[in-house]
């Protein structure tokens, strides 16, 4: 059965390398043979989708390397103190800018709040979980950001619209290869790895991820919790 998964893994991972490779080969080629009968308009379009896709291919490879480096323990963290709001707004900037259509509704929180967490890793889960909203929502183009304190944890919360995850799949969805025959639909982009990493190194952290959605309302909630910061644990060996 694990055999088997992987397989189609790696038949899904061989897609999406071919896919973007073809799309950055194809457009340049037209762009080299047709350069003086383009227009300016259609030159910038097609350097667009170079860059689009150059995009897509480094972060498939990024989310392979990382995979390894989880499986092998050798994800080494450095924790340090980061401001919960600073970082979200961050990534939300980053995700705006390869999304412009969308829309970001980010709820901060009223006091400023801390973590302590590796600043890297912790932009990594944010837009591995804001990249996922985006590519799952349906027929809604708003993705709704909040953050704030549940007296434990300080806490990032993403929600979607327009489609749910099953109680049953709560878990599964953070498997490593379960995208390839999960529920999410085939048609979209990804090779799967994005909440497997996210899940893996928010609990690297000593967090923890949640997910909360309905049927009904048609909405997907991806809640992270992370430690929050305090002065005397910088101080402690806390095992990572």
């Amino acid at each position: 059965m694990e055999n088997n998964i992987k397989e189609e893994f790696i038949s899904t991972l061989s897609h999406e390398i071919r896919t973007p490779l073809t799309s950055i080969k194809g457009f340049s080629q037209t762009m080299l043979n047709s350069w003086d009968k383009l227009s300016e308009e259609k030159k910038k379009e097609f350097t667009g989708i170079i860059l689009n896709q150059s995009q897509r291919l480094i972060n498939l490879v990024e989310n392979v390397l990382n995979v390894a480096k989880i499986d092998s323990n050798s994800n080494n963290l450095v924790l340090t103190k980061i401001n919960v709001n600073n970082i979200m707004q961050s990534c939300i900037n980053v995700i705006q800018m390869a999304h412009k259509d969308y829309k970001f509704n980010f709820e901060k929180s009223k006091n400023e709040l801390f973590i302590l967490s590796d600043n890297d890793k912790t932009q990594q889960i944010l837009l591995n979980i804001l990249d996922n909203a985006v590519k799952y929502s349906v027929n809604s183009n708003i993705i709704d950001i909040k953050t704030y304190n549940n007296n434990e944890y300080n806490v990032f919360s993403i929600t979607n619209y327009g489609n749910y995850i099953e109680e049953s799949n709560y878990e599964k969805i953070f498997e490593k290869f379960y995208r390839v025959s999960s529920y999410i639909s085939s048609t979209t982009q990804g090779s799967g790895l994005g909440l497997y990493i996210a899940k893996s190194l928010v609990e690297s952290m000593k967090g923890k991820i949640q997910i909360l959605s309905s049927e009904k309302d048609k909405y997907c909630t991806f809640n992270i919790y992370l430690p929050v910061f305090e002065v005397e644990t910088m101080t402690k060996n806390i095992g990572v």
